[in-house]
């Protein structure tokens, strides 16, 4: 690796190999995409209200944040705590895989290095199941 390379997950590496906001934001915008399309996503779809604007607004800032970037979402709507902030809904391991899976189709849309896909899918899976473990641990 080259000195001045950054590593994924080290300051704002992540964050500037995502593009940015502008990145992180198309990225949000295809997840949701394939949200509504894809026939395995329906039950999460039924989750999220008819208009995504807040929704998207909400992931793509928290993203900004989580990747190293700028704390935008804390900054617009206070602290959140991911999975506390789902514990109401019902998800399980269905859920999460159709959560998982529309953003490993909108990571594959976006143009990142493939190291960088790998690592963003991996760590994307970690708060998508202690969301998981919370949600069903409330039942």
């Amino acid at each position: 690796m080259n000195p001045k390379e950054k590593k994924y997950g080290i300051e704002d590496a992540s964050y500037l190999t995502a593009g940015k906001l502008e990145g992180i934001r198309a990225l949000v915008d295809s997840f949701y995409n394939y949200m509504g399309t894809r026939t395995f996503a329906k039950d999460i779809r039924k989750m999220h209200p008819e208009n995504l604007e807040l929704s998207k607004d909400k992931l793509t800032l928290f993203l900004c944040g989580w990747l190293g970037g700028p704390k935008m979402y804390k900054e617009k709507y206070g602290s959140i705590h991911i999975p506390e902030a789902h514990k109401k809904l019902d998800i399980g391991i269905p859920e999460r895989d159709a959560w998982l899976s529309c953003m490993r189709l909108a990571i594959s849309d976006q143009d990142y290095p493939e190291s960088f896909k790998t690592y963003l899918l991996e760590q994307l899976f970690v708060p998508a199941e202690r969301i998981r473990v919370v949600c069903e641990n409330n039942k």
